[in-house]
């Protein structure tokens, strides 16, 4: 089952129906999961960002790649079957759809109409929905103001594309749409090192590309040509040399700022890294 998981318990009104969403999770399928289904109004809805398996829905078999999308809704058995060498990571939206009450938009009527009709359903993303999710993902991670009011507004965007999805029509083909994936991938890598380098871990680094651990580790090596540890460390080095800009920081505040646990650490880290001391670095510089 997925690893990661969001606290995800909140609920939007849409076309007269209440939307609650239990859970949103992400993971790496290390072993398969046995035949399910899901009870009344309730619906699974995956998305595969990476790694290869197969899906029996009903008896019939689905080959699993990067970049397919598809849901289980009510009463339909599912399971769902990693391949061994390069196991499929997934982000899940597990949601019921309870009650309802007179809605004035028509559109909002016939939307929810449509999903609710569509129990099952497999095929290509065309619709960039990969992004939706991982910005829902930040904004229940990190809580800043306003994530609720947000969060919901892109459940919103995420159920409408699914129903493009079914239509068939597509926003883009493939070929436009996965530059633009690949290049939001490495400002994201970017952003992360440059804004987290004194907390940043592997395993969460890879859940915002929605990658396993391995493939984080291959996609820095290829793009990079530097480990994880080697491009933490370089941003760490990077923010030293820069605060040893600051007189009125002593180094031991410069290694608390750069998330080391004692100066002796930074220090011998520092030297390994620039072939001298901080303090020498700083005195040949004049800062």
């Amino acid at each position: 089952m997925p690893e990661h998981s969001k606290n995800a318990s909140f609920s939007f009104s849409l076309g007269g129906y209440n939307f609650h969403i239990s859970n949103i999770a992400y993971g790496q399928f290390n072993h398969a999961i046995p035949s399910h289904s899901h009870s009344k109004n309730s619906y699974e809805i995956h998305y595969i960002s990476s790694g290869y398996g197969e899906t029996w829905i009903n008896g019939k078999k689905y080959e699993i790649i990067p970049g397919i999308l598809y849901v289980t809704g009510p009463c339909i058995e599912h399971a769902q079957i990693p391949y061994p060498n390069d196991p499929m990571c997934e982000y899940c939206i597990y949601l019921k759809i309870e009650g309802s009450s007179p809605c004035p938009d028509p559109a909002e009527k016939s939307l929810v109409k449509h999903f609710r009709q569509t129990a099952f359903w497999f095929g290509m993303d065309t619709w960039n929905i990969y992004s939706l999710i991982q910005e829902i993902f930040f904004e229940l991670e990190h809580r800043y103001t306003g994530y609720f009011i947000l969060a919901e507004s892109l459940l919103k965007q995420f159920i409408i594309k699914l129903l493009r999805n079914y239509e068939c029509k597509p926003e883009i083909n493939n070929k436009a749409i996965s530059p633009n994936l690949i290049d939001n991938q490495y400002l994201t890598i970017e952003k992360c090192f440059l804004d987290e380098y004194t907390t940043l871990t592997l395993e969460e680094l890879a859940v915002r590309l929605g990658l396993s651990t391995r493939q984080m580790e291959r996609l820095l090596k290829k793009h990079y040509g530097k480990t994880f540890l080697q491009k933490k460390m370089e941003a760490r080095m990077s923010a030293a040399i820069i605060l040893l800009q600051n007189p009125d920081l002593t180094i031991t505040q410069i290694a608390e700022k750069t998330g080391y646990s004692c100066v002796e650490h930074f220090s011998a880290s520092f030297k390994r890294y620039y072939g001298e001391s901080a303090s020498d670095y700083r005195k040949q510089k004049n800062f």
